[in-house]
């Protein structure tokens, strides 16, 4: 078989050397590459790739040559326009953003952007054609008038590596900015291409603890505090600046990462005088119980290990249960996924189904074959493996076709592609969406967090720099008088408790108890707390503080809700677990979605479902997949049961 494939290469080799000398160049395969690795590090797409070498879509072998295209880079073409007015063409390259494409050109915002309406609704994209206006554009390559572009000095920056990351040198940087010849002030506004207009003042006042800076339209000298603002799906940086109110210069100066690429999830630092308007989220729809008359085929791909349990002469299959949780997770999700297969074909959706046992363990999985000897290729939606690395390499070796791979149950997002639907939200998602609650309510925030939880306090600090801490006592202890005078009046104080220590639950719930005559105040954890479960913790009181927690299940009892936990009682003998729900839930909503007669990643684009006890609110990740967002804000109200705050 090696002689074979060698030659077989020496003939696809001869056959395209002509080709290969001017248009392509080869690349060896090492161990553990993927192919999204090497088209990044040629600068090309997977598609291009895939184009050469038709056999990589099966997956890639270790010393295998591939034939790489050599990336065009960025294009231009002269292409003939109106009397008077002349264009060119460019080809976006990775990494670009549309103030440097702008800046090359020298062609402004508006200008670009009437050119190209597309940029509005799509934003800058990889591989995009541009039409650039170039009439102001001399023939002759002319320099045009520098842009004026500002800098402001963040902590710790210093001459050297702010020279660095604009290309010119330290003196050069001190020419156009004397006054900080001998320092360099947090905060200052510095000069680093084009001359400064007359009336412009580069001077700031620094206060403690305080970062300051001299941003237009703001008045010299005035002092501002920043926030932390996560980019949302489809954002630019031209949609950001509109925005946030400043220009992309200034955005760019406080945020130079941005000069290489606007990317979801970047945080970004912004004056917190601004007011950003709320995402624009999904409105949850129930899908209509419809039917296509374009069969539909579903793969499940569940980790039962059945070899694995064939060839244990130790334990017995009884055994096995009691020890192996991975199991039991494992069948209790395959128990919940025949109950919506079940209900499915009641309702008479035209959906085939097939489940292998994708036999893996973290490091390891038969899916390669499995996708290989049974056609894979040609599914509407895969459902697992269940460990993320296996997620991955399945959507790895079914992106040519962009099969969609729902990744049930693991929370790490890791290396993704485009066609990874991870449906169990992130930790920090999930803890983020409690913030953005009790800010859409106007609420002051305060936060009691324990010494010993740092990560907790290092998290606070970094993504929600609005909220104030409470100061703690020299023992560790809460102040109540200090917590009193973070209060505020007619607003909801939310105060966010995160401590296993029972001595400081029950100070920090005295304190709140005693101020609830004179203030609205709300205790909020962030994830669960065994402690409040303790007979030390009278749960009563945590009612009437009606404390409040974000999740990423409910606890529902709708008739629906009534009716899967009837069948499937019936069917296994038990009370669903969360992992029956949970295989209930993904496994119903996916073949819902398949039933509507368009591709599953449409629906996803269009809507956000809920099912038993589990959303589904799927965002687009920039380079990478869809992750859900689907999350539940609930309280303990004083009856003393589980209700979802509106």
């Amino acid at each position: 078989m090696k002689y074979f494939f060698a030659i077989c290469m020496t003939a696809m080799w001869f056959n395209y050397s002509v080709f290969a000398q001017e248009k392509t160049t080869t690349h060896k395969v090492e161990k553990g590459e993927t192919i999204n690795q090497i088209a990044q590090k040629y600068k090309v797409t997977p598609f291009d790739i895939y184009q050469l070498n038709p056999d990589a879509q099966s997956g890639l072998k270790p010393n295998s040559i591939l034939l790489i295209p050599k990336s065009s880079g960025k294009q231009t073409v002269n292409v003939p326009q109106k009397k008077g007015i002349t264009a060119i063409m460019h080809q976006v390259a990775p990494k670009e953003t549309l103030y440097g494409i702008e800046k090359k050109y020298g062609v402004s915002d508006e200008a670009l952007k009437q050119a190209n309406p597309f940029l509005e609704k799509d934003g800058l994209q990889i591989g995009q054609t541009l039409t650039i206006p170039s009439n102001i554009i001399l023939k002759n390559n002319t320099a045009t008038a520098e842009k004026v572009v500002y800098h402001y000095v963040l902590p710790k920056e210093t001459k050297y590596s702010i020279s660095k990351q604009y290309g010119i040198t330290i003196g050069e940087l001190e020419r156009k900015n004397p006054e900080v010849v001998s320092n360099l002030p947090e905060g200052f506004k510095l000069l680093i291409k084009g001359m400064a207009p007359k009336s412009d003042k580069s001077t700031v006042v620094l206060e403690s603890k305080k970062e300051t800076t001299a941003l237009n339209p703001v008045k010299a000298n005035a002092v501002i505090n920043y926030l932390d603002y996560t980019v949302k799906p489809k954002e630019t940086l031209y949609s950001l600046s509109k925005r946030i109110g400043i220009s992309q210069e200034e955005l760019i100066a406080l945020n130079p990462n941005l000069s290489q690429g606007v990317i979801e999830g970047m945080v970004l630092r912004v004056p917190a005088t601004i007011t950003l308007s709320p995402e624009i989220k999904k409105q949850y729809t129930e899908l209509p119980k419809s039917n296509t008359s374009d069969r539909k085929k579903l793969v499940l791909l569940l980790p039962f290990n059945l070899a694995k349990m064939e060839g244990d002469t130790v334990n017995t299959l009884p055994m096995r249960l009691k020890k192996d949780k991975f199991l039991n997770m494992t069948l209790d999700f395959y128990a919940g996924a025949l109950v919506a297969i079940d209900s499915a074909k009641q309702l008479g959706f035209d959906i085939d189904v097939k489940i292998f046992d994708s036999q893996e363990t973290k490091n390891s999985s038969n899916v390669a074959s499995i996708i290989r000897d049974n056609d894979l290729e040609v599914s509407d939606a895969i459902i697992g493996p269940f460990y993320q690395s296996n997620v991955e390499k399945t959507a790895e070796l079914l992106m040519p076709n962009q099969v969609p791979v729902i990744s049930p149950l693991s929370k790490d997002l890791g290396i993704s592609y485009a066609n990874i639907f991870q449906s169990i939200p992130a930790a920090e998602t999930v803890k983020n969406a409690v913030f953005d609650y009790m800010r859409s309510k106007g609420g002051n925030i305060i936060a009691v967090v324990d010494k010993k939880k740092s990560s907790v306090i290092q998290y606070i600090s970094t993504n929600h720099k609005d909220v104030r801490f409470s100061t703690l006592t020299p023992n560790g202890g809460v102040s109540a008088e200090n917590l009193k005078s973070l209060f505020v009046k007619d607003k909801i104080n939310y105060v966010v408790m995160e401590t296993e220590n029972t001595g400081m639950i029950k100070s920090t719930v005295a304190a709140m108890l005693s101020a609830m005559v004179a203030y609205k105040v709300q205790l909020v954890i962030l994830e669960p707390n065994e402690t409040l479960d303790t007979d030390e913790i009278n749960f009563t009181n945590l009612a009437k503080l009606k404390l409040m927690y974000p999740s990423v299940t409910r606890e529902n009892e709708s008739p629906e809700a009534l009716i899967f936990e009837k069948n499937f009682r019936k069917k296994n003998k038990i009370y669903p677990s969360v992992f029956a729900t949970r295989g209930f839930d993904v496994t119903f909503d996916t073949m819902l979605r398949l039933s509507q007669g368009k591709k599953y990643q449409e629906t996803i684009d269009a809507t956000a479902t809920e099912q038993i006890d589990n959303k589904f609110e799927f965002y687009k990740k920039e380079g990478a997949g869809y992750v859900n967002k689907g999350i539940y804000i609930l309280y303990y109200d004083t009856d003393l049961t589980i209700k979802e705050a509106n």
